[in-house]
């Protein structure tokens, strides 16, 4: 699988806890769109802990959309459910960008999903192998490729993870949108 680079995401403003009804609306806007074109979606959540499938499945009629999703809070899940390389792992530890792009793979290719989606990184309130608190890897993987982002949270670990499933579906909503529609998709309107 080839990895396109990612892009920096500035932190949203410190401790923000999302907005559930923004996020509801994206949430329902991504479903529509996956229905429309015919894409399933499946996912590797690390620090999340399942709550990104579980925000999608609060849209009815997510069941033409949501596979499934792996939880792979463990490190040593990350390698046996989503088939991230051990080797990789070994490396670099958990909270790292090709972790991402391989979780995301795993998830689409376990959960038979067109797009997979991932998260890993760091929730608090402690550092891990020396990654700083807030610092989050989400991943799109379509065809054989992933895009993943990095990502600069700050605040508690409610916060951190709350921005962590706001990014996640912001991102595959964008990510979406484009596929269908094309690269100008953000300068359509509804008719």
């Amino acid at each position: 699988m080839a990895l396109l680079p990612g892009t920096d995401t500035p932190a949203q403003t410190p401790g923000e806890i999302v907005n559930e009804t923004e996020l509801f609306s994206r949430s329902q806007h991504l479903i529509t769109t996956c229905t429309q074109v015919g894409l399933s979606v499946a996912a590797a959540e690390s620090l999340t802990g399942g709550r990104f499938v579980a925000t999608l499945v609060d849209v009815p009629g997510a069941s033409a959309v949501v596979r499934g999703g792996l939880i792979t809070y463990a490190t040593d899940l990350k390698s046996r459910l989503a088939g991230v390389d051990a080797d990789q792992l070994e490396e670099t530890g958990p909270i790292d960008e090709v972790v991402a792009a391989q979780m995301a793979a795993g998830a689409a290719r376990e959960c038979v999903a067109d797009i997979g989606v991932s998260c890993t990184g760091v929730a608090g309130p402690d550092p891990q192998d020396e990654k700083p608190v807030g610092l989050v890897y989400t991943a799109i993987a379509f065809a054989g490729k992933a895009q993943v982002s990095e990502h600069h949270f700050e605040g508690d670990r409610e916060a951190i993870r709350s921005q962590t499933v706001a990014a996640m579906t912001s991102d595959l909503d964008d990510f979406v949108t484009r596929l269908a529609f094309g690269p100008e998709a953000d300068d359509t309107v509804e008719a």
